[in-house]
């Protein structure tokens, strides 16, 4: 089973991810994993915290010599922001003088619920956790899984669909054109249109001169993913139940969708569900599809195809132009707090969404595939795809 958590506040002095469950012998490409962590922190429309944060992963435990040994992992990623806050979040009492409350909850974010729910009179220790900077930890360890997916000949990267109102529509993004989006140099919204990019770029500027915020549309894609990940037998382990699940779970995501579901949902049958044909060498065991509404998942099982995973964001809770709130202390009406933050995080959370993803499959593949070592998995993996080659 793979397990994970992190832990670690936005202004702490570092995130901490935890990872159990690797076969050990998977080589771990520091490098790589960098690069997970830059995407993340690019996009046009990031906020200054951008300009201070370079993250990098720390790796703590259960790598030596390039490769996991089969013991959890431990990762910190330190927040040079810190500097700037240690004084205010001390880990001890410090001085109550130099504490920055969040006076007023902002709507859309997590601060008066979890006030409430943990019985705080303000909102700051409700920020430091429920803050996105959370997501950098999970990518850290999301790049390992993808690591460990890609010796099964798997690869997870995502691309933007819609910013505000500004969307590609519903034609189908080809993966050669998602990769080409993955490995530019400079970011911008990572669409795989550009003349579609540079009008999401005018919108993010409109609402930076009103103050304002934009959500939008990513997708996931996971490439080359074999038929029977997954399973219809139980309810918790459905693979689109999970998928959905760990999208969901990331800050200010607010509906998940796979394949053509929305659409689908408004459609007769005989228009949404994708025909079968076969070719002997063809695809996992030669059969086809002539397309991919359902997104790769039939019955809460991959069937082959490419699983297409799209994750609804909403627009950034914390408002240069702040609305109406009310103050803890006085209950007086007042606008909401405001700390530096984005306008517009729909490719960072398209990053982060992969993650999620990778750590997903990666968890599916071991329950189906797993030994202690990567020998032994990639040698269930290949009697595995004999069996779908002979079948």
């Amino acid at each position: 089973m793979l397990r994970y958590f992190t832990s670690g506040e936005s202004h702490g002095e570092a995130l901490v991810a935890f990872l159990s469950g690797l076969p050990a012998g998977l080589a771990v490409d520091q490098a790589f994993v960098d690069r997970e962590l830059w995407r993340r922190q690019q996009g046009y429309g990031r906020g200054g915290r951008m300009k201070i944060e370079t993250d990098q992963a720390h790796i703590l435990s259960g790598v030596h010599h390039g490769k996991t040994i089969g013991s959890p992992i431990a990762v910190m990623l330190a927040n040079r922001d810190w500097q700037n806050w240690k004084d205010s979040l001390p880990v001890e009492a410090g001085d109550p003088e130099k504490h920055k409350r969040v006076a007023s909850p902002r709507p859309g974010h997590a601060d008066l619920a979890g006030a409430l729910k943990y019985d705080f009179t303000e909102a700051r220790y409700v920020l430091e956790r429920a803050s996105a900077r959370e997501s950098a930890a999970r990518v850290a360890i999301g790049a390992l899984a993808k690591l460990f997916l890609r010796e099964l000949g798997i690869e997870v990267l995502s691309h933007v669909i819609a910013v505000g109102p500004v969307s590609v529509g519903e034609r189908e993004i080809a993966w050669e054109e998602i990769e080409k989006v993955s490995r530019k140099e400079e970011v911008l919204l990572s669409c795989a249109d550009p003349e579609i990019e540079q009008r999401m770029k005018a919108e993010v500027d409109n609402v930076l001169r009103t103050g304002d915020s934009l959500g939008g549309v990513f997708e996931v894609v996971a490439h080359k993913v074999p038929p029977g990940l997954g399973s219809y037998a139980q309810w918790d382990e459905r693979l689109d139940a999970l998928l959905a699940a760990a999208v969901m779970s990331l800050q200010a995501v607010k509906a998940v969708e796979i394949g053509s579901g929305i659409h689908a949902a408004y459609s007769a049958g005989s228009a949404v569900h994708d025909e079968i044909g076969y070719q002997k060498q063809a695809g996992f065991a030669g059969f086809t599809r002539t397309r991919n509404n359902a997104g790769g998942l039939e019955g809460g099982v991959s069937n082959g195809q490419e699983i297409r995973v799209r994750g609804y964001l909403k627009p950034i809770s914390t408002l240069r132009r702040p609305l109406q709130s009310v103050d803890f202390a006085t209950r007086e009406p007042v606008k909401a707090a405001y700390e530096r933050s984005d306008v517009c995080v729909v490719p960072a959370a398209g990053v982060a969404a992969e993650a999620m993803v990778a750590l997903t499959l990666a968890r599916c593949a071991l329950e189906k595939f797993g030994g202690d070592s990567m020998r032994e998995t990639k040698r269930n993996f290949q009697g595995y795809l004999e069996q779908l080659r002979t079948y």
